[in-house]
């Protein structure tokens, strides 16, 4: 059985206990976790927005990992890689949103989404590695926190 059948059981099996009524989600936190790179593009960023304006999220939580394959290349490196076996330089170059450094990444990625207007000033944003080694989150604080401390 592949994985996208193993998902269609498990929903039919959560579809026998389905409750439509549940409403909007609670407790009103958006987590924002393994996007590309993980990074906050655009497309993440609007339904922060949201998340944010229309349904209510009173926290966004970013959560990047230790170990992650973004790490491993850089754009220029991805794209060259991928021309190679297809033959195909035509597609303009890409960006895989690739990063070394998952602090300083997810320091950039806390800015990003504290930096929109349309993020309510009042909603905290903050950022966290998750270990893959032992499964613990470490906070990392933006750069104005470490400041202040």
């Amino acid at each position: 059985m592949s994985i996208i059948d193993e998902a269609l059981e498990a929903n039919c099996n959560y579809a026998k206990h389905y409750d439509p009524t549940f409403g909007r989600p609670t407790p009103k936190t958006a987590v924002v976790i393994r996007t590309g790179g993980p990074a906050v593009t655009e497309d993440v960023l609007a339904e922060l927005i949201v998340s944010n304006r229309v349904l209510g999220t009173t926290e966004i939580m970013l959560l990047n990992h230790i170990g992650c394959g973004f790490t491993t290349f850089t754009n220029d490196e991805m794209n060259t890689k991928l021309k190679a076996p297809t033959g195909d330089a035509s597609p303009a170059s890409m960006r895989f949103f690739s990063y070394k450094d998952p602090e300083e990444n997810t320091r950039e990625q806390i800015k990003k989404v504290r930096s929109h207007p349309w993020i309510a000033k009042e909603v905290p944003v903050r950022g966290f590695i998750f270990d893959v080694e032992n499964g613990r989150l470490s906070e990392v604080k933006a750069l104005e926190q470490e400041r202040a401390a």
